[in-house]
């Protein structure tokens, strides 16, 4: 009796946990080894065990304690026995299950496993897997987060509820990557009323009704941010304690095609919302700035460095003593590309790895500064609460990273390989495509030198010129006719003039002015 009730168990068993990958032999499923040996690894395995897509042959782990022993009935073994694993187990990805490493660790295992023929997936952080058990399911492609090989900085709780808890809040690009996440981070510090102003019908809807559960009350404003009537009513019904001004057009080769339009949102915008909040008794305006308005080469980020003299002349205007009560202080945050924002090039490059290539870059030498946009919205809330007024704060975004590395990296973490003229044989090909109009190899985040520490690790300020606001408001009347005419030629001549360190392309790319010059050509023609 008591071996028929065991020989009983243990079929049914094996029955309910191969049921659901009877279709799937063993033969047939994914072979995998997964990289940690601990509570999540052997979760991992466990629900690994119910998968009709993958099989675990055994643990990697870096404790040598372990090399050789059982867990589970796999076999743990160490880093430097995965060459063996590959061509005795043929395993053909590596699962990574260490959720409490710190990044630079996961980094060192990452560049070790990409010299490999394995496709690398990992399991998310600690806090994300903290409210249950480990499923196949929560398992993701690595991102370039993953490759930057830092840890962030917990954020100041005191900095962050200074000027939002129990205060009125104002976004200004909502809808977009980095108003978006702002607004997720305000409402976790309780405000007493947030107000999204965004241009888009379907991001207004979209991020309201994400934070509509939230308990907070969040007041959806659709608007342009150059609409100065409208942004006068609002600022005027609720009087806001604080506005970060997010909306900006960014896409460099769209704005540059698109000037007039470029600079009358990012410059215009940020003077219309300026006003409005002076006018509303607005006491913390801080502005998303970029590191492309550092010596730019480009259309979008003199734009926006114009957008930051403005906000700068006008927080030294206030100071001066003008009337109006207690004045608005007025405060810039600048920093680089930030990770899955609309146009970030790592989905691009995972779409074309997808389709089997080739993978396109516009130089072999091109660098960019990257930042989690969790990272960059926390930052830009904390660096706002300590401004006194016409502050430039710039984030330390770490190391550059090389993107042709970058794209190497994607491709060998995917299990496969980079096909050049060194490896015919390769998987994918890199295509350097060229730079597209205003784009720069290089991106700065300083214009001068000596940078100021400040009570936070990540944040430092910068000391720069600027013009005074008499000098700068005759400028400004002048660019607005401009705007007007959609005169290229001209407004990129008073760019160069306004920004310090302006090199513009001389060829014009606006496509109106491109096409107006050809209709009065061939009409000059034919006359």
């Amino acid at each position: 009796l008591l071996m028929l009730a065991a020989v009983s168990r243990v079929v049914a068993h094996r029955l309910l946990v191969h049921a659901g990958d009877a279709s799937t032999p063993p033969e047939g499923r994914t072979r995998v080894l997964i990289y940690g040996a601990g509570a999540a690894g052997r979760e991992l395995a466990a629900a690994m065990s119910r998968s009709a897509s993958h099989r675990a042959c055994g643990f990697l782990d870096d404790d040598t304690r372990l090399h050789g022993h059982h867990l589970d009935g796999l076999k743990v073994y160490g880093p430097g026995d995965l060459s063996y694993c590959i061509s005795k187990l043929a395993v053909k990805e590596v699962l990574l299950a260490i959720p409490s490493a710190p990044q630079r660790r996961r980094l060192e295992i990452i560049e070790e496993l990409r010299h490999h023929p394995v496709h690398v997936r990992t399991l998310p952080g600690l806090s994300a897997l903290a409210s249950g058990k480990v499923e196949v399911a929560d398992l993701r492609e690595l991102d370039i987060e993953d490759l930057l090989g830092r840890d962030p900085v917990p954020p100041n709780g005191l900095l962050m509820n200074r000027h939002i808890r129990g205060k009125v809040v104002l976004v200004t690009g909502a809808g977009g990557s980095i108003g978006g996440e702002l607004c997720r981070q305000i409402v976790q510090c309780r405000p007493a009323r947030l107000l999204l102003v965004e241009l888009s019908e379907f991001a207004l809807y979209s991020v309201h009704r994400e934070l509509f559960a939230t308990g907070i009350e969040v007041i959806p404003l659709l608007g342009s941010v150059c609409d100065e009537p409208r942004m006068m009513q609002i600022m005027s019904t609720w009087r806001p304690h604080t506005v970060y001004h997010a909306a900006a057009y960014k896409h460099v080769p769209l704005v540059e095609h698109n000037p007039s339009q470029g600079i009358a949102n990012n410059v215009w915008g940020t003077l219309v919302c300026a006003r409005a909040a002076q006018a509303g008794g607005v006491q913390q305006f801080v502005l998303i700035s970029t590191d492309k308005a550092v010596r730019p080469t480009n259309i979008m980020g003199a734009s926006k460095r114009l957008a930051e003299m403005v906000l700068q002349a006008l927080a030294g205007l206030k100071q001066e003593g003008a009337a109006g009560g207690r004045s608005t202080c007025f405060a810039m945050v600048r920093f680089g590309n930030v990770l899955g924002s609309s146009g970030s090039v790592v989905p691009l490059f995972r779409e074309q790895i997808a389709r089997g290539g080739p993978v396109t870059l516009t130089h072999a030498d091109i660098t960019r500064y990257f930042m989690t946009i969790p990272e960059a919205a926390q930052l830009v809330i904390q660096a706002g609460a300590m401004a006194s007024g016409g502050e430039v704060y710039v984030l330390d975004m770490g190391q550059p990273v090389r993107i042709m590395d970058l794209a190497r990296r994607l491709i060998e973490l995917s299990g496969l390989q980079v096909r050049d003229d060194s490896n015919p044989d390769g998987d994918i090909e890199i295509h350097v495509t060229g730079l597209r109009p205003g784009e720069k190899l290089y991106e700065e985040l300083l214009i001068g030198d000596n940078p100021e520490p400040t009570a936070h690790p990540r944040i430092m300020k910068a000391r720069e010129a600027h013009l005074t606001w008499p000098e700068l408001e005759g400028m400004l009347r002048e660019l607005r006719r401009r705007l007007d005419d959609n005169d290229v030629p001209a407004l990129k001549e008073m760019l160069e003039s306004l920004v310090s360190g302006y090199r513009p392309e001389r060829e014009v790319v606006d496509w109106v002015w491109r096409e107006s010059e050809l209709m009065s050509q061939e009409a000059a023609r034919s006359g």
